[in-house]
């Protein structure tokens, strides 16, 4: 596995639900959905939107922020590329 997407989904009641998945390649419909997109191999940000807007693009601040959202998620990537 290489890379993590995020995607959040807007529901009718404007709460937003989050999707996160580990996928070793991307396909079309992961770089049009996703809202996040970090590839463990190279390092970087590969797409960072959120509500239409970029965000923060800096590979060591966006991987800190979701390790603590989701630290099996981002060790298990890490220990993939050694």
């Amino acid at each position: 596995m290489r890379y993590l997407t995020i995607t959040y989904i807007r529901k009718p009641d404007g709460k937003i639900d989050e999707q996160v998945e580990i996928v070793k390649n991307l396909k079309e419909r992961d770089l049009t959905t996703a809202n996040i997109i970090l590839d463990f191999k190279n390092k970087n940000v590969q797409k960072s939107i959120v509500q239409g807007q970029p965000v923060v693009t800096n590979w060591d601040t966006i991987v800190e922020h979701y390790r603590k959202i989701y630290p099996d998620y981002i060790a298990e990537l890490e220990k993939l590329q050694e």
